[in-house]
C-alpha cells in the first residue's frame, strides 16, 4: 500500500505546474565534429579483417525463448505483403523484384525494409503457413546480400538493434523452414550482428537510434544461447543511451512526438524480451517508460492522436492506442514538459499544446522545424488550430520541396517576421542560427490558465523579440492571445518590416470572414461555431494544408493577420470564443 501511495505522489509531483519565469536555452549534446569523425572512422573499420575476426564466435543452435510482439501491425500493409507488395508510406516494391544489390528506394523505405519491421504487418494478417514463405523469401535475399558483407546501411547499429527485436519476436515466420542450413544462417547472422553491436552500439547517434541499438544488445544476450554475460553489459549501455537520449521529463531529445512513440515502442518490445525469459524488467527502465508515456500523452489532442511538431504528423489513433496499451503504463498527461519543451493547457473539452523551447539541435534530428511559440488547439475530437506538420511523415507522392516547406515557421501557427524563419533552415536541411533562448512564465487558477513566452529568433536580424501570451478560460470555451514584437538589441531595420500571424485551421473547419473588420466565424464538422476576432492587423483567409495521420496532405484554410512593424514594435491581440 505504501508503495502505491508513493507512486501516486510521484505522479502528482511530476504533473505539477512550476509557476513563474523559466529560461529555456538551446540544448547542448549530440555529435560534435570529433564525434562524427570518430563515427566515420569506426564505419571504415567494418570492412577490415580485424572486424571480421571480431564477428566470429559460437554458432547458436536455437533461441532461448521467443518473445511476443505486443503491438499489432498495419493491416493494409500486411494484406499488401500477402499480395506480393511491400509498401511504406505509398512507396511500393514487388517482393520478388526487391534487389538489394541495386537499391532504388528512399531512405525511409530502406529503413523499413532492413529493420524487418514489416514482419509485424505480415504476422497481423497472416497465419504462419501463409506468411512464412514471404518472410523466408525476403530473409533469404537479405542473407545472400549481407550475412557475410558488412554494409554501411544494412549493418547500421540502430537497424541491427531493431532487426534483432523483430527477428526474435517473429521467429515463427522466419524460422519455420525445415532447411537446417537456412535456419543456421539466420541464427549465426543474428549472433554476428550482436557482436557487431557490442562494439558499435555507443557509436549510434544519440537518441532513439542509440536506444534501439542497445535494445538489440540486450535482446541478443537474453535470447541467444550463451549470451547471458551480455545482459549486464547491455543494460548498462541502455541506461547510458536513455540518459543521453531523453530529457529528465521523459521527452526524447529530438523533440518529435513520433520519435517519442517509437522510443516507447522499443522499450515495450524490450520488456517482452524479459518476460519471455521469466525475468523482471529493470525498474529504472520501467520508470523511464512511465515518464515517456506521460510526456507522450501531454502532446495528444482529444481525438487521441498526436499534435504535429518537429516533422511529426498526428499518426493514427489506432496505432498510438496500440503502443500505449502494450506498454501497460497508466498515467496522466504531462502538462508542463519544461525540458522537452511542450506546454499543455486543458480545460473543459479544450486542449492546447504549445512549443515553448528552441528547436532541437541539428545533430539530434534530421528535418527539425522552426516552430518556436507555435500552438495547436482542439475542442473535443475537433482540431481547430493546427500546424501543417508531417515534414518527416509524408507519403512518397509529396514533393521534396513541399516537405521542406512544412518545416518553415510559416507552416506553423505562430508569427513570422520579414517572411523569414525564426530559426534558419539551410539548403542541406540542417538548422542554423535563430532561437537560442525562450523565456517562459505560466500561471494557473480555477478561472484561467495563462502562458507568456518569448523568443530571440528575430533579434539578430531585425532587432525584435517575439512575445506571445495565451490565456485559456477555466471552461475551455475561450482562448485569448496577444503577439508582440518588442525592440531588443542594437539591430534596427530602416523603415518598417512586414509580419504575418498565422492560424492554420484543422481539417473540417470552415472559416468565413464577417462584415465586421477583424472577425471571422469558424464552423466545425460537429456543428459547433467558434468566433475569431483580432486587433492590430488585417485579417484574411487563405488556403493551407495539413498532413493527416496517414501522411497524406489535406486541403485546409488558415487565418492570416498581417501588418507592418515600425521601429517601436507591434502588437496584435486576438481571441477564439465558442459561440455554439
Amino acid at each position: 500500500m505504501r508503495d502505491r501511495i508513493g507512486a501516486e505522489e510521484a505522479r502528482i509531483a511530476a504533473d505539477s505546474i512550476e509557476e513563474g519565469k523559466r529560461l529555456v536555452r538551446v540544448q547542448t549534446g549530440g555529435l560534435s565534429l570529433a564525434d562524427r569523425l570518430s563515427e566515420h572512422l569506426h564505419r571504415l573499420t567494418w570492412r577490415t579483417p580485424l572486424h571480421s575476426l571480431r564477428l566470429k564466435g559460437r554458432h547458436p543452435i536455437k533461441l532461448m525463448a521467443v518473445p511476443e510482439d505486443p503491438i499489432l501491425g498495419d493491416i493494409e500493409r500486411g494484406h499488401a505483403l500477402l499480395g506480393g507488395v511491400l509498401d511504406w508510406r505509398g512507396e511500393e516494391r514487388g517482393v520478388e523484384s526487391i534487389d538489394f544489390a541495386r537499391p532504388d528506394w528512399s531512405t525511409g523505405f530502406a529503413d523499413h525494409l532492413h529493420s524487418f519491421a514489416w514482419l509485424r504487418d505480415l504476422s497481423t494478417v497472416a497465419t504462419r503457413q501463409q506468411g512464412a514463405p514471404i518472410a523466408e523469401y525476403l530473409m533469404g535475399r537479405w542473407l545472400d546480400a549481407f550475412a557475410e558483407t558488412v554494409d554501411a546501411t544494412a549493418w547500421r547499429a540502430d537497424l541491427w538493434g531493431r532487426r534483432i527485436l523483430f527477428w526474435t519476436a517473429h521467429a515463427p515466420l522466419i524460422l519455420s523452414s525445415n532447411d537446417l542450413v537456412y535456419r543456421s544462417r539466420v541464427l549465426n547472422t543474428m549472433a554476428r550482428g550482436a557482436r557487431h553491436l557490442d562494439r558499435g552500439a555507443d557509436k549510434a547517434p544519440p537518441g532513439v537510434a542509440r536506444i534501439a541499438a542497445w535494445c538489440g544488445v540486450i535482446a541478443a544476450g537474453l535470447l541467444l544461447a550463451g549470451g547471458d554475460p551480455r545482459q549486464a553489459f547491455g543494460e548498462a549501455g541502455l541506461a547510458r543511451a536513455l540518459d543521453t537520449g531523453l530529457f529528465a521529463d521523459g521527452g526524447v531529445i529530438a523533440r518529435s512526438p513520433a520519435v517519442q512513440l517509437d522510443a516507447v515502442m522499443l522499450l515495450t518490445m524490450m520488456r517482452e524480451v524479459y518476460d519471455a525469459r521469466g525475468l523482471v524488467f529493470p525498474e529504472p527502465f520501467q520508470a523511464r517508460l512511465q515518464k515517456m508515456i506521460s510526456a507522450l500523452l501531454g502532446v495528444m489532442h482529444g481525438d487521441r492522436a498526436l499534435s504535429s511538431w518537429q516533422g511529426s504528423g498526428p499518426e493514427t489513433p489506432e496505432r498510438i492506442a496500440a503502443v500505449i496499451e502494450a506498454s501497460g503504463v497508466r498515467t496522466r498527461p504531462l502538462r508542463q514538459a519544461g525540458d522537452w519543451g511542450y506546454q499543455r493547457l486543458a480545460a473543459g473539452h479544450a486542449v492546447l499544446v504549445m512549443d515553448a523551447a528552441p528547436p532541437p539541435i541539428a545533430r539530434a534530428i534530421e528535418g527539425g522545424c522552426a516552430s518556436t511559440l507555435a500552438f495547436e488547439f482542439s475542442d473535443g475530437a475537433q482540431r481547430i488550430v493546427v500546424n501543417c506538420g508531417g515534414a518527416r511523415a509524408t507519403v512518397a507522392q509529396v514533393p521534396a520541396s513541399l516537405a521542406h516547406g512544412l518545416r518553415t515557421t510559416a507552416a506553423h501557427s505562430t508569427l513570422t517576421l520579414g517572411d523569414s524563419n525564426s530559426t534558419a533552415i539551410h539548403a542541406d536541411g540542417t538548422l542554423g542560427r535563430g532561437v537560442a533562448e525562450v523565456e517562459l512564465s505560466r500561471q494557473e487558477s480555477d478561472a484561467a490558465s495563462r502562458i507568456e513566452a518569448s523568443h530571440d529568433g528575430y533579434v539578430r536580424r531585425y532587432g525584435f523579440t517575439h512575445r506571445r501570451q495565451l490565456l485559456l478560460t477555466g471552461d475551455g470555451r475561450e482562448l485569448r492571445g496577444e503577439d508582440a514584437l518588442l525592440p531588443e538589441g542594437r539591430k534596427r531595420q530602416a523603415g518598417s518590416t512586414a509580419f504575418a500571424l498565422r492560424f492554420h485551421l484543422g481539417d473540417g473547419v470552415e472559416a468565413m470572414v464577417t462584415a465586421e473588420s477583424g472577425q471571422a466565424i469558424l464552423r466545425l464538422d460537429d456543428g459547433a461555431l467558434w468566433q475569431f476576432r483580432c486587433r492590430g492587423g488585417v485579417l484574411a483567409i487563405e488556403e493551407s494544408l495539413w498532413i493527416d495521420g496517414t501522411g497524406r496532405p489535406v486541403a485546409t484554410q488558415q487565418l492570416v493577420v498581417t501588418g507592418e512593424t515600425p521601429a517601436g514594435g507591434a502588437h496584435v491581440s486576438w481571441a477564439f470564443k465558442r459561440a455554439l
